[in-house]
């Protein structure tokens, strides 16, 4: 089963969940399901969140070209860092 943990700073927990709820139909056409959603306890400026991904090579190359655009767009965008992670 493959996941991909998200972690952004300089972020508020309920700006992010919004953003997400929002985004949840196109996830889920991209094959992306939110599973967990988190407030860094020890710095509430940073918030992390997980999806299980059934195509993990299509999340991340949607990922790339996403943050690409988006950085295109905005210089100074802040992206969450990506972790691509693959289990047994």
């Amino acid at each position: 089963m493959a996941h991909v943990l998200a972690k952004l700073r300089g972020a508020r927990l309920v700006d992010v969940k919004a953003q997400l709820d929002k985004d949840a139909a196109s996830h889920a056409d991209q094959g992306m399901y939110l599973e967990h959603l988190w407030q860094n306890a020890e710095d509430p400026a940073e918030v992390l969140f997980l999806f299980q991904v059934t195509d993990l090579d299509h999340c991340r190359q949607l990922v790339k070209k996403n943050h690409a655009q988006a950085r295109r767009q905005d210089p100074a965008v802040s992206l969450p860092e990506m972790i691509f992670l693959e289990g047994l």
